[in-house]
């Protein structure tokens, strides 16, 4: 995976989130502020149960696994988590608030994600909107095929081999 840099932000991860939660009528418990920090505690890629495993891991509080999946919902909605892909049959999720704009090359076999950014593609999309008289905000995209490890032939032993 690239290494995307951080961008700053004036605003923290869980102050973000808090502001969120107050416009719903919610506050930031303890357990809700476990898993944003979890979250964004590095920028990984991770599905729900990859989640719930970390943090049953660090024992530091007991958080339930529906509180797990409330949060990461919420964390959604608020624009500070998104879904990126499924990988064999979980969705991925990445947090989105604090890195910068990039798409995806995911492996249909292995589910490999790799992060990328290109100002070709950047301006190539720029160029669409405004033939369309279009104000982008964003773009999402995820290419899928198969990465280099997957896409070799299979190593075949020699036929002599095979009558043994």
């Amino acid at each position: 995976m690239n290494e995307l840099s951080t961008v700053n932000v004036a605003v923290s991860p869980v102050e973000k989130f808090e502001e969120f939660l107050r416009t719903k009528g919610m506050r930031l418990t303890q357990e809700r502020q476990l898993i944003v920090n979890e979250v964004f505690s590095d920028h990984e890629h991770f599905d729900i149960d990859q989640l719930v495993s970390v943090l049953e891991q660090r024992k530091e509080r007991r958080v339930s696994r529906s509180s797990v999946y409330r949060t990461i919902s919420l964390l959604e909605e608020a624009g500070l988590l998104r879904k990126v892909a499924r990988n064999q049959s979980r969705d991925l999720y990445e947090h989105d608030y604090g890195y910068p704009q990039h798409d995806h090359l995911i492996c249909k076999s292995c589910g490999s994600l790799t992060e990328f950014t290109n100002d070709t593609v950047s301006k190539l999309l720029e160029d669409v909107c405004a033939e369309h008289d279009f104000r982008m905000d964003g773009h999402r995209m995820e290419v899928y095929g198969l990465c280099q490890k997957c896409s070799r032939p299979p190593q075949r032993r020699h036929p002599m081999l095979d009558r043994i």
